[in-house]
């Protein structure tokens, strides 16, 4: 009996013990944002060090004031002073300063793991500061060397020579989607992303791990942060606004964000040319939750509901071009709207068992639930005429003789319903100092059905335009027409799709030393199999492998450079949109894109005026097989279904970033890219996205008798991209370049109070932040071109390519609110 009782007293005594201590862990920065690895962070005799990533994870005791020093060799020591509840779980992310070395050196602090892995972090206060017509993750990214964008009114990007559909998106390791049936910019809404929700961005623009998925281009890996106090915010301008939540429980284990927004793109759209009754409306709810059950046990659920309604109803539209010789107008009246729904659900379970700071379990489960429809009936009549140019003229500017007369009606009735479902695991291990081991596994089942009615009709000086393609003769009005009336495009397809998809990967990364001189390794796989069922029949079940590897090196210089090698066999296996041809039909035995990858980089960090500089350069090269060709309409992608290409991409890009104004970021980026397709093996033309030469200014700054006036500019650059055809055209036998895209946004704020600028004002004590400021979209008002409308004058029988211009130079006004 007295054996029992010393039992349970050694138990009780133990369980008190254990309820007597929490748990301190985060990531230790250095003052360019980068993780230092080999901190010291001690608890009087109890302690640890950091890891590559920067990451410490320490048991403390609680219920009692404690001192924790941080400590390293090339930093001044950083000390905090805690007092934790029982269990408590607390993340304290210190940022440790430089002590000055001898004059003339720079200050060499330890190598980032991403600063390794060629990824790009981005500032979130950069992302919410910067103006553009759609600001946000994806408007920062567009001023990154290798990344294209034409469509300011669009949140899709093409990185070197892929498609929008070629880019892979996560948030909180989970992966996201977009719609399927968005046609134009205009219609996207919002994009997934919330940036009042965000912590961190990183971005890769190839040669990227085997731990990321099946696509060919590009890495946007988002991270939501877990708040540790309560906060509020609010955002409103003229486009819209936006009011997020944040707070924890008392007893540390429960936190929750939530962020509401709306937007209306009625300010831009009403900018262009065509008059419109103009009724869009974009709006969603995200909200996280994350549970610390215990030291070793994390949970956490990500929702999103998004709805957005584009009511589109336009009146008349004159666009004049031609030569100052010739000026030429097309003048069109319409009848008719569309009305276009897009309504997603997406719901995310995570849980993270982390059961010592070397090891790691993840578990993820995503559903994804989309319902799209497009109905549309639109009438356009047209009067293709020349301009009256006569300054002294009572018509001056109007349309005073007709070249051509004509009409187009465009009808569909799209529907799209689709459930994605992901299940995934995912592990971590750190073997030694040297050695970490990552792996994963994942099944994707995706049921999506789909109806296509679309049908156009052009009529030309009253007689009705069969499809070239269809190759009927129609010489009227000099020679009768005996063939029958067919529509100049029509597309209807019922598809019943069903994917599964089995995925996994397995990667080693490795650092070690020759002589004085650092290296990194990374070699991974990546295989992918699924298999395609539709109503009509059941597709093979189709495999690739993957391979992917990446080599750091960083000598032992005076000068901190460190050099990059990364590369692999990349392979893109069909999403819905690929697999469905220009009829609308599903093919269920369309194989994966495949490419080869190769990137050497050179990492550069710097200082000057005494301040911190980095240039990154890349050169790559990627080789395309079994291409899935394909043609951009606005944003819209058509895709031919048949692997029927080989195609290829090469370029070099470039980015100078720092403070060139002190204590802010700015940064000026050049990229070069050629990417050209044979398909069929015609011979090489140029794909798509093949935009040459592309400029990227961001850069901030502020008045110095006046700091709380801030200015930030968004400047962007590109060569003309293939495109503006006509639907028809064989690209072979004629291809045009679009005009090149020039557009620079600016924005001016005046702050009341932030972090950096402290306010007496009553009024002001309880917002953390509080600014008023005014943006200029398209400040130098350069007319940009998405695409051209295709009319004929039925006299010369000349086509002509009336361009459709972008948003024209917009004022918002925005005001700012963080408690």
């Amino acid at each position: 009996m007295k054996n029992i009782y010393l039992v349970l007293f050694i138990s009780i005594i133990s369980l008190s013990s254990f309820a007597q201590t929490a748990r301190v862990k985060g990531v230790i920065l250095d003052e360019f944002n980068v993780p230092v690895e080999n901190v010291s962070v001690k608890v009087g005799e109890k302690g640890t060090v950091t890891n590559s990533n920067g990451f410490y994870l320490l048991d403390v005791p609680s219920n009692k004031k404690i001192t924790i020093v941080f400590s390293h060799i090339s930093f001044k020591n950083s000390v905090v002073t805690l007092e934790l509840k029982p269990n408590e779980d607390f993340e304290f992310n210190p940022v440790m300063n430089a002590n000055v070395q001898e004059i003339g050196e720079v200050t060499v602090s330890g190598t980032s793991k991403k600063r390794v892995e060629g990824v790009t972090t981005i500032d979130p206060v950069i992302i919410r500061k910067i103006p553009g017509a759609n600001a946000g993750i994806e408007n920062i990214i567009k001023t990154l060397p290798g990344v294209y964008s034409n469509n300011e009114l669009s949140t899709s990007y093409a990185v070197r020579g892929g498609n929008y559909d070629e880019n892979l998106v996560y948030v909180n390791e989970i992966e996201v989607y977009r719609p399927f049936l968005i046609r134009s910019g205009q219609q996207e809404g919002l994009s997934f992303t919330n940036t009042d929700m965000v912590e961190n961005v990183d971005f890769s623009a190839g040669g990227f791990q085997s731990k990321y998925g099946d696509k060919m281009s590009s890495v946007l890996d988002i991270t939501y942060r877990n708040p540790k106090k309560f906060a509020a915010g609010i955002e409103a301008s003229l486009l819209g606004g936006s009011v997020s939540v944040e707070g924890v429980s008392k007893n540390q284990k429960w936190s929750n964000l939530t962020g509401i927004r709306y937007r209306n793109n009625a300010l831009l759209v009403n900018s262009q040319e065509t008059e419109t009754n103009y009724k869009p409306s974009f709006a969603d709810i995200q909200t996280m939750f994350n549970y610390t059950a215990s030291t070793k046990w994390q949970f956490s659920f990500l929702g999103n509901i998004s709805q957005n309604k584009y009511n589109y109803q336009p009146f008349t539209r004159q666009t004049n071009f031609g030569t100052i010789d010739e000026p030429i107008a097309l003048l069109v009246f319409y009848e008719g709207q569309e009305k276009d729904e897009y309504t997603t659900y997406f719901g995310a379970f995570k849980s993270v068992y982390q059961y010592n700071d070397k090891n790691k379990i993840k578990f993820i489960a995503s559903a994804y639930h989309t319902q799209e429809q497009e109905y549309y009936d639109i009438l356009a009549q047209y009067r293709l005429g020349e301009v009256d140019s006569n300054i002294g003229s009572e018509t001056f500017g109007d349309v005073v003789f007709t070249r051509g007369i004509g009409s187009q009606l465009n009808h569909g009735r799209n529907n799209l319903d689709a459930l994605i479902f992901n299940a995934e695991t995912k592990g971590f291990h750190e073997l030694d100092k040297k050695n970490q081991i990552e792996w994963g596994f994942k099944y994707t089942r995706e049921d999506i059905k789909d109806r296509v009615v679309e049908w156009e009709v052009i009529d030309s000086a009253g007689f009705s335009l069969p499809n070239p393609l269809l190759g009927y003769i129609n010489n009227q009005p000099y020679n009768p027409y005996y063939g029958p009336l067919a529509p100049y495009q029509n597309v209807r397809a019922t598809n019943f799709t069903t994917i599964n998809r089995f995925s996994g990967f397995a990667q080693w990364n490795y650092r070690g030393k020759i002589g004085a001189h650092e290296y990194w390794v990374n070699a991974g796989v990546r295989g992918h199999s699924w298999q395609v069922s539709s109503q009509d029949e059941t597709g093979k079940n189709k495999f690739v492998f993957s391979p992917r590897f990446q080599f750091a090196f960083k000598p032992k210089w005076e000068k901190d450079m460190l050099f990059r090698l990364s590369g692999g066999m990349y392979a893109q296996p069909p999403f819905y949109r690929e697999l469905r041809d220009y009829d609308g039909v599903v093919q269920t035995n369309v194989d994966a894109q495949k490419s080869i990858h190769i990137v050497l980089s050179n990492d550069y960090s710097f200082k000057m005026w005494g301040r911190p500089f980095k240039l990154i350069s890349e050169a790559y090269y990627k080789n395309i097989t079994d291409a899935n060709t394909y043609t951009i309409d606005n944003v819209r992608i058509r895709y031919r279904a048949n692997n029927d290409a080989v195609a290829y991409a090469y370029g070099f890009d470039a980015r100078l970033n720092g403070e060139f104004v002190p204590g802010t970021e700015s940064w000026f980026s050049v990229g070069f890219l050629k990417t050209e397709e044979n398909q069929d093996g015609k011979g090489y033309i140029a794909r798509p996205t093949d935009q040459r030469l592309k400029f990227g200014l961001l850069f901030q700054d502020y008045m110095p008798n006046i700091p709380n006036v801030k200015l930030y500019l968004n400047l962007v650059y590109n060569t003309g991209l293939p495109g503006g055809s006509p639907s028809y055209a064989d690209p072979y036998a004629y291809q045009l370049r679009l005009n090149d895209y020039r557009r620079a946004d600016a924005g001016f704020s005046y702050v009341f109070k932030d972090q950096s600028l402290m306010s007496s004002k009553r009024w002001l004590n309880p917002f953390n932040e509080f600014s008023i400021g005014l943006e200029i979209f398209n400040l130098f008002n350069n007319q940009n071109s998405i695409t051209n409308t295709w009319v004929r004058d039925v006299y010369t029988k000349t086509q002509y390519g009336i361009p459709n211009y972008m948003t024209t130079r917009v004022f918002n006004v925005k005001l700012i609110a963080k408690l």
